[in-house]
């Protein structure tokens, strides 16, 4: 009789398989889910390998259906090993939500572009609001040899895409399309979840807006899916190809980017000094309300979107005299207010609170949040403003809207886009900061077109930065490979992958971990670790014995 090995649903197991005897009326695979007995509780799973019958003592209750094919094992054991998670979550996301026990026949013949005309792979740049679909259309030459995987940021971006391709001609497996994905249609659209789609092998990866953060899993384990398509492009001998319009110093990791000149494609940048605005204007500058007040004499449904987004635990603090924001005079990062005294995030050089600029001492703190923002937005122009934000319920909006950066996700059109206080990304409290600010405002020149089409971007700050100047000049590469020459120079991400683990015991289950070439930190309810080698902490945490107390591990 045969045997197969599963591998349960239940995390509190550790990715402990079991062996158990197939039935000879059940038809059984690799890759295919079923239900078992386990101590008295029934329970799913996958069959992960071929079982040793001598250990099986009880059968497979029943058969549910398909799962990942063989190779997707393989793909599903090296993202748990990677990035350091449990192997029922990967294969969770491999599966279908609902029972598959048939798969359609995929179809043979559509009209493919000739294959000469497919792009050599590699990352491409691209402006925020240029059209990439002659490329997508370029690249689905390549489906001859297997499916092509398009990853979209948002799962709205990935069905409007494949109603395109579907319009010419081009048969696609949408997001939620399961049984078609793992039938091997010609090209399977979806978004990050679509870099763990069932079928196999693959003819080839496309990537869109790469540098996109939705693309970052936050559930454990932590994979990154730029990372997780070049090397199932690499297992398969696929091309890959992946568009951006800021390079991030984790892409540059993967590939040269190949640059041209975007600058018609970004939007026109107004950048406002708040250190030289009247003091008795409001919450926007009178040059940003001019900008307002003229998209509201357009045609937008949404005229005008004001973002406000704050990002780490602090506050910015500025002088009221000169308006200068206090900065570390080591690291120049923002300070805060700790039991009496400014200090930044790394604890450089504690101090009294005054003004480095003019001596004064008179600080306040940078703090109006959405509502308030809302209301002084209104205030100010007279209209009714829609607050958005991403727990806000989809419906109808008000021509002024002021939100969080998720308003830059659900709104695809708007004459003008106001960053309220622009600091809050130069300054953030992590790595990358500077081209997380480039990519917010190619989010944003996305929503309002490119200069030809009129599209403003207006950006209040109080610092002078080199990324102001590129994005006045929609040239973005000067900035980008300062951030890859300074990562790789300090050893940040990705020539120095972190790790943190989380949790109260992360000191305690580290304490005999010895890895050589990593550096250790404590942080704030855990521990970070750095290597050169994103596999090494990883690696070595696998060989622990599994910890005591529940602990997050985000690995790069």
């Amino acid at each position: 009789m045969r045997c197969a090995r599963v591998l349960t649903e239940n995390a509190a197991l550790a990715d402990r398989p079991f062996d158990y005897l197939v039935p000879a009326s059940m038809s059984v695979g690799v890759g295919d889910r079923v239900r078992v007995n386990l101590n008295g509780r029934s329970i799913r799973g996958w069959v992960v390998e071929e079982g040793d019958e001598s250990l099986a003592t009880k059968p497979l209750t029943a058969w549910l259906g398909y799962g990942p094919s063989p190779e997707g094992l393989d793909l599903a054991r090296y993202v748990a090993r990677r990035w350091y998670g449990p192997l029922s979550r990967v294969l969770v996301s491999m599966s279908p939500d609902r029972l598959v026990k048939e798969l359609p026949s995929p179809p043979t013949e559509w009209s493919r572009p000739p294959l000469s005309d497919a792009p050599e792979s590699g990352l491409y740049v691209y402006g925020p609001s240029e059209d990439p679909f002659e490329f997508v259309l370029r690249t689905t030459a390549l489906t001859r040899r297997g499916p092509l995987l398009i990853l979209a940021p948002s799962e709205g971006y990935a069905q409007r895409l494949g109603a395109r391709l579907l319009r010419h001609g081009v048969p696609v497996a949408g997001p939620g399309e399961w049984s078609r994905q793992r039938a091997n249609w010609p090209v399977v659209v979806g978004a990050r979840g679509a870099a763990l789609a069932p079928c196999s092998p693959i003819g080839g990866v496309l990537v869109l807006d790469a540098e996109d953060e939705s693309y970052r899993s936050e559930a454990q384990p932590t994979w990154w899916a730029p990372a997780l398509v070049v090397e199932r492009a690499r297992r398969d001998g696929a091309p890959w190809w992946m568009t951006t319009s800021t390079p991030t110093p984790d892409l540059y990791s993967l590939g040269e980017p190949q640059w041209r000149d975007v600058s018609r494609w970004w939007p026109r940048v107004e950048v406002v000094d708040r250190r030289e605005s009247d003091p008795r204007d409001g919450v926007l500058d009178q040059r940003a309300l001019v900008e307002v007040r003229r998209a509201l004499e357009g045609p937008e449904e949404v005229a005008c979107v004001v973002v406000l987004q704050r990002l780490g635990a602090g506050r910015l603090y500025a002088c009221r005299s000169c308006r200068e924001l206090a900065r570390c005079a080591v690291c120049q990062q923002a300070e805060s207010l700790r039991e009496g005294q400014m200090v930044c995030a790394e604890g450089h050089e504690p101090r009294v609170p005054f003004c480095r600029q003019c001596g004064s001492t008179a600080l306040r703190a940078v703090r109006s949040g959405v509502t308030t923002l809302a209301r002084d937005v209104a205030a100010l122009t007279g209209h009714a403003v829609s607050e958005l934000t991403a727990t806000t319920r989809p419906g109808p909006l008000e021509r002024v809207v002021v939100g969080t950066e998720a308003a830059l996700h659900r709104i695809r059109r708007a004459g003008v886009v106001v960053f309220a206080d622009f600091d809050q990304y130069l300054l953030a409290p992590r790595e990358g900061s500077r081209s997380r600010a480039l990519a917010v405002v190619a989010r944003a020149g996305r929503v309002t077109g490119g200069r030809a089409r009129g599209g403003v971007v207006v950006i209040q700050t109080r610092r002078h930065d080199d990324v102001m100047e590129a994005l006045r000049e929609g040239q973005p590469r000067s900035v980008c490979e300062a951030e890859r020459e300074e990562a790789e120079l300090l050893g940040l991400t990705p020539y120095g992958a972190p790790t943190e683990i989380l949790g109260a015991g992360a000191a305690a289950w580290l304490a005999g971990v010895e890895i050589p070439g990593v550096s250790r930190r404590e942080m704030d309810g855990g521990v970070a670790l750095r290597h050169s080698d994103p596999a090494a902490v990883p690696d070595a945490l696998a060989r622990l014995a599994r910890a005591g107390t529940p602990l997050r591990v985000r690995v790069w």
